[in-house]
């Protein structure tokens, strides 16, 4: 079980620190704001109001005994600083810092940290990947220049076998798996649709109009397959 510190608490935050909680780890969430910490505390392991600016209460409540600390601090950029600096300091393992602006990102590309979070970036992206092409619904970055991406089956591989359409050597693209919408009945007798996730997707599936498929690769060959 991993053990994560989640420092501010705010909408980005807080969201993550319960999410963490939900998929397993042990999670300690730090703000410095009561109301914060007295809103997620039954959400997640541990709950500390402090400074994270304070060496004496960060070390008081175990942060260097954490396997990663992630600073989600957003508006206070002294505090953001301050704080990574001090984990730094405390010699805790792993430490990811949220920035929001290209200035912060450099300072805080000079503190070493293992990774940075620059949310609006990240979005912006994700958001104009999606909407430059009407087939995909989802777009995942994995590293520079490469997506995970999900989308609707282009319409001329509807009807079609993965064998048939080839899509590594054809398109250097992989297909690792299917989302197919299965009809279903509730117990009060209403019709619906409940997804159904095929991850090892076979060589002779053939893929239907509502389908819709996940594939890895470049950001040019997954959009060069989305547009098909």
């Amino acid at each position: 079980m991993r053990n994560i510190a989640v420092i501010g608490l705010g909408k980005f935050g807080s969201s993550l620190a319960r999410e963490l909680t939900e998929k397993g780890a042990e999670v300690l969430a730090i703000d410095r704001n009561r109301e914060s910490v007295e809103a997620i505390k039954d959400s997640v392991t541990h709950a500390a109001t402090l400074s994270s600016t304070d060496e004496n209460a960060l070390s008081a409540v175990g942060i260097q005994n954490v396997d990663v600390a992630v600073v989600c601090i957003g508006e206070d950029i002294e505090a953001n600083l301050l704080t990574t600096i001090l984990l730094k300091k405390m010699g805790v393992q792993r430490i990811w810092t949220r920035a929001l602006s290209p200035l912060q990102q450099e300072i805080i590309k000079m503190l070493e940290v293992d990774n940075i979070i620059n949310l609006e970036q990240e979005m912006g992206r994700i958001i104009a990947t999606s909407l430059a092409s009407t087939n995909i619904t989802r777009h995942i970055p994995l590293a520079k220049g490469h997506s995970i991406v999900e989308l609707q089956v282009p319409e001329e591989f509807v009807g079609k076998t993965l064998r048939a359409i080839d899509a590594r050597n054809k398109f250097s693209v992989n297909i690792v798996a299917i989302k197919k919408m299965i009809p279903g009945i509730t117990d009060q007798g209403e019709r619906i649709m409940e997804e159904s996730i095929e991850d090892v997707p076979k060589p002779d599936d053939v893929l239907e109009e509502t389908d819709h498929l996940l594939i890895v690769g470049t950001d040019k060959n997954v959009e060069k397959f989305a547009n098909r």
